[in-house]
């Protein structure tokens, strides 16, 4: 019996996990690389600067994901906005963010830097 609490509690962990919010679409590093050069997208790295200083996209402006609440009000709602962080967890989350904000149209990067490298 306990297996399959344990089965169950597994099972929606990894649901809940994987599941999209609403209004936002996750991409893989490879269609990032076809998105790069449109000047339209906006393009934001969540990790930390310490992160970003490390390694990044050029074309992509750091803003860390806890401050990103106080500077969603700086980004253009009405454009295509692409997140990318180390794993795509803390993208996620930005994404999720931007959404409920009001962007419509939410790219995030599955697997993030570790996947582009």
């Amino acid at each position: 019996m306990e297996w399959i609490i344990l089965l169950l509690a597994i099972a929606a962990f990894m649901y809940f996990r994987t599941k999209t919010t609403k209004g936002v679409k996750n991409i893989s590093t490879n269609d990032l690389k076809n998105m790069l050069d449109d000047k339209s997208k906006q393009l934001i790295d969540v990790r930390t600067p310490g992160e970003y200083k490390t390694h990044h996209i050029v074309q992509f402006q750091n803003i860390p994901l806890d401050q990103l609440p106080s500077k969603v009000n700086k980004l253009d709602a009405n454009r295509e906005i692409i997140v990318i962080c180390q794993s795509g967890m803390r993208s996620a989350r930005a994404a999720s963010i931007l959404s409920k904000a009001g962007f419509t149209s939410v790219y995030n990067v599955k697997g993030g830097m570790n996947r582009w490298a």
